[in-house]
């Protein structure tokens, strides 16, 4: 049984910490944190009988540590996925896999032949998005032409408690949520060949409505708003939208277009449905029974997947070339409207095996 240490308690780690030592328990073994701020690091350990570190360091030279989940904020996942690699853990990130395309193809280099790189989401992994892969790999729908993909709220300000980082170099709708969207459509789908975008900014300032930063003001440093489009390996074109300066809508979260049909996808930030299809000329949709498992919230899920992979000798699902593929597709879209070109995506993955 492969042994977790976790890098970063903040607002995500409850739900990785609940299912990993919940759901998970009898697959892998958390054993270990650490937090720049040590009170919250020894808090989540007096919680779940785990080791507190005080450094990364001594964490990452802790014997009982196989596997690092580096939970950390975006600009860290890159210097603490690094540094795991270097000692010799197997890591998973957090999305985005990195801030930088380099940054990713350096871990992705470092750790080849020695350590298994992965990260998040793994929410493709859960009942809703593996149903949708049953139903595309059946031939429910014909041959994939086209897909649409919609997120489009008006920002974190209003709920997270920290929100600045969102507005930040690595932040903004698309490497925040883009990830879940983009990681979904190619494994449904396959990779990526090109992208073209058009990104702007809606607002140069947002206002914090949330606690305890309630009326503080942010700058904002990135595209707040992008629409796309996407060529898939497999021929089918995508549209997509991600946006921060949308109040409401009501387009789709996914959905597929085939010869013989369309699959509406559920929300790809959650692990379970509804799933519904549509066949032919019809105009209703008739929604379809999950087929798979883990429709709860299974956060955990992709390094659970790594972790029984290393042991049984196979490819883990939430992998480095996934994870750094979607990543550079979403600086594809940025470039492509930065020069009024199409940006041809150099990089490539298999889709992964289903569930």
């Amino acid at each position: 049984m492969q042994r977790i240490g976790i890098v970063g308690i903040g607002n995500i780690s409850g739900i990785y910490l609940k299912n990993l030592t919940g759901m998970f328990k009898d697959r892998v073994k958390v054993t270990a944190v650490t937090d720049f701020i040590p009170e919250r690091a020894d808090q989540a350990a007096a919680e779940y009988s785990l080791k507190s570190f005080r450094t990364t360091e001594e964490l990452l030279n802790s014997p009982d540590v196989d596997i690092v989940l580096n939970i950390t904020p975006p600009p860290y996942h890159y210097p603490v996925a690094l540094a795991a690699v270097r000692a010799g853990k197997h890591v998973y990130n957090e999305k985005p896999f990195c801030v930088k395309r380099e940054e990713a193809a350096e871990v992705l280099k470092a750790a080849a032949g020695t350590v298994r790189v992965g990260g998040a989401p793994d929410t493709f992994l859960g009942a809703g998005i593996q149903t949708c892969r049953k139903l595309l790999d059946d031939g429910w729908i014909g041959k994939p032409v086209a897909a649409a993909a919609f997120m489009m709220n008006h920002g974190p300000e209003h709920w997270h408690p920290n929100p600045e980082f969102f507005y930040k170099n690595g932040g903004g709708p698309m490497f925040d949520i883009g990830p879940y969207y983009l990681t979904a459509l190619v494994s449904l789908l396959g990779p990526v060949v090109r992208v073209s975008g058009s990104a702007k900014k809606g607002f140069d300032e947002r206002t914090i409505t949330s606690e305890p930063r309630k009326g503080s003001v942010i700058t904002v440093d990135v595209p707040t708003h992008l629409g796309g489009t996407l060529d898939f390996s497999c021929g089918a074109v995508g549209t997509i939208i991600m946006s921060f300066d949308v109040y409401a809508h009501t387009l789709p979260f996914i959905e597929i277009y085939g010869t013989e049909g369309s699959l509406r996808v559920p929300d790809p930030n959650t692990f379970g449905g509804p799933v519904s299809v549509s066949r032919f000329r019809s105009e209703t949709w008739s929604e379809v029974p999950l087929l798979k498992k883990y429709s709860e919230n299974s956060r955990g899920l992709g390094i659970t997947d790594m972790a029984e992979a290393i042991g049984e000798g196979r490819p883990h699902r939430a992998n480095g070339d996934l994870t750094s593929h979607v990543l550079e597709v979403m600086h594809g879209l940025h470039e492509a409207s930065a020069s009024d070109q199409y940006y041809p995506v150099k990089s490539s993955c298999d889709r992964p095996a289903p569930m």
